[in-house]
């Protein structure tokens, strides 16, 4: 991908966070930026503006804040991907591998109840593991995965072959650097 505005700036690299030999990409520059979090949310919209979305299902915690003003705009449902434990009520969920230990997701079964065309949002997707558990989730309900959005991708980490043939949209890409 292209690095539109001032994203790879403001996308601040942390060595060995959270363990030693990972790179985290935090996304925090983006958020005490108006302008580049507002650049991402038109790229957002603008990438997805002839698409068949009924919901988005926002991964905890950092999808959360993109997902929820692209839902608003598109006037859809925010669909929340939570830790286990999170949420309220009757939930399904999903175990995954992260890069660096294992994790539950859960989504509130009357969440799920219609059918619909979801597009899955976090910020960054790196393994791959915690958007297949959500497309999971979602599939398992009876709805269909659009898609995914994550402002950033590192594809050195293979996350398309976890993920198979479900397309995959990022705003900028890392390769290792």
């Amino acid at each position: 991908m292209e690095k539109p505005f001032a994203l790879d700036t403001a996308i601040r690299k942390v060595p060995d966070f959270p363990r030693p030999g990972v790179l985290f990409y935090d996304i925090t520059g983006i958020l005490i930026d108006p302008a580049v979090f507002g650049s991402c949310i038109d790229e957002m919209v603008k990438r997805y503006e002839t698409a068949e979305i009924d919901a988005v299902v926002a991964i905890e915690s950092r999808g959360f804040l993109f997902a929820a003003p692209f839902a608003l705009r598109r006037n859809i449902p925010l669909i929340l991907a939570r830790k286990k434990g999170k949420l309220p009520g009757e939930t399904v969920g999903r175990t995954f591998t992260l890069e660096y230990g294992r994790d539950t997701i859960e989504i509130k079964k009357i969440d799920l109840e219609s059918k619909r065309r979801i597009l899955i949002v976090d910020d960054l997707i790196a393994t791959g593991g915690t958007i297949e558990a959500a497309a999971d989730l979602i599939r398992g309900s009876g709805s269909t995965v659009v898609g995914v959005f994550c402002v950033i991708g590192l594809p050195f980490l293979n996350y398309q072959k976890l993920l198979g043939d479900l397309p995959v949209t990022t705003l900028i890409d890392y390769h290792g650097e």
